[in-house]
């Protein structure tokens, strides 16, 4: 293993690993930190998808912690901790605490923050992040029912999450090459920062910066940093090769989707569109406890050639109401518990892939359906793979961020497989 990774969200995983299985490397994901023997094949990079973007800090931190262990047992030496490119987090964490956890560890001195991704629009400049033209601010990210991103300055948002201070690495030293941001890091360090957030504007830039912090211990960023440190490290590479492969039989499909972003509710609307969907009210399902049960059973009815679409995906308004009726926690708990109930009962009945928007719903459809590690696949959009599940029972899914894909994305993903 040359790169061992630690993502704080499902969909955020498979985002790194296409990246990472694009660039040359072998890559097998994990789904949680294993609690027990795992037969996982010999890969250039192992991936281990966590459920801690928005749990409490402490738990987030323990989780961290844990997949760290388990993958410097497995001869771990160079860390990267993945989280999304928008810097989904709050004031509290969960990125600032984590970073500073394994941080001490494994005894980094500065720690660089890459979460740009200029081809997916996600650029930093002078540490403010831009999507497209707009700040993050300035977004629909501004209202997100976990994560609310109301300032775009990352220096300021990392600087109140962690202990440590945080400087800036500008975009004029990647433009100066990789010795100049190894220069500007060990200036950093002199001046006793802890922290580092990278400017990235071109997708040169992650090239850059992948070969100044391919001989770190630690560094952190969005998956467009991958591709960065792949190309660094490819020369290294030789470790498995591969199991995907595609189903001998087109399976029967399911698309389910959690996600509220405004690329989702485009995609749910595209798909809507094309089939008639079940729609998943968290207020409703709070009122009435066998809802979910008789939802998922209309499901399985009509899964069959065609795909069925089972959604909770809904504007701001809808989720803040639910939000301010039920509390933030209670909505999303009773959502996640009805697709866990909906994806088992599809699966039981035969349905054999799955694509899921959102990374919350990933981890409850994941969980549900016993996946613990995952073979990565072709592209379905930028950083939305097909991938295989590693065990007994054949399933694939295409587990997406959000904000990912097109409006056809649910129509492309079921052509592409």
């Amino acid at each position: 293993m040359i790169l061992a990774c630690i993502a704080d969200d499902l969909t955020g995983a498979t985002d790194l690993c296409v990246n990472l299985a694009r660039e040359g490397l072998s890559v097998v994901q994990v789904n949680g930190v294993p609690s027990g023997a795992i037969d996982v094949p010999a890969a250039d990079a192992l991936v281990v998808a966590l459920k801690s973007r928005t749990i409490p800090a402490e738990d987030a931190v323990a989780q961290a912690l844990a997949a760290h262990a388990w993958l410097a047992a497995r001869g771990g030496t160079r860390f990267y901790f993945k989280y999304c490119s928008t810097f989904d987090s709050t004031a509290q964490g969960n990125i600032g605490p984590v970073t500073e956890a394994l941080q001490q560890a494994l005894h980094a001195r500065v720690v660089p923050a890459t979460p740009a991704y200029p081809r997916n629009q996600r650029t930093v400049y002078r540490g403010h992040l831009f999507v497209g033209d707009l700040l993050l601010s300035d977004t629909g990210m501004r209202t997100h029912p976990l994560t609310p991103m109301t300032d775009a300055n990352l220096v300021r948002l990392l600087a109140a999450q962690t202990r440590g201070a945080v400087g800036l690495v500008a975009a004029e030293t990647l433009d100066a090459g990789p010795d100049a941001v190894r220069a500007r890091l060990a200036a950093l360090a002199a001046e006793g920062k802890r922290h580092a957030i990278v400017d990235a504007i071109r997708d040169e830039h992650l090239t850059t910066a992948g070969l100044a912090f391919s001989d770190l211990p630690l560094t952190t960023g969005g998956a467009g940093l991958g591709v960065g440190l792949a190309r660094a490290l490819r020369g290294q590479a030789g470790a498995g090769s591969g199991v995907w492969a595609r189903p001998a039989v087109p399976p029967r499909m399911a698309w389910l989707s959690g996600s509220c972003s405004d690329a989702t509710r485009r995609q749910v609307a595209a798909a809507n569109a094309n089939c008639t969907g079940l729609r998943l009210d968290p207020m409703a399902l709070a009122a009435d406890p066998g809802l979910a049960s008789r939802i998922a059973a209309d499901a399985v009815a009509r899964s069959g050639n065609v795909p069925v679409l089972v959604y909770a995906t809904a504007a701001p308004a809808e989720v803040a109401a639910a939000q301010a009726a039920l509390g933030a926690a209670r909505a999303a708990t009773v959502v996640e518990d009805a697709f866990r109930g909906i994806a088992g009962a599809l699966a039981a009945a035969g349905v054999g892939a799955f694509v899921v928007a959102g990374g919350e719903t990933a981890g409850a459809v994941v969980e549900a359906l016993g996946v613990r590690a995952l073979a990565i696949g072709p592209e379905i959009a930028p950083g939305v793979p097909w991938t295989r599940a590693l065990g007994e029972r054949p399933l694939w899914l295409a587990l997406k961020s959000g904000n990912f894909g097109g409006d056809d994305f649910f129509a492309r993903a079921s052509a592409t497989l």
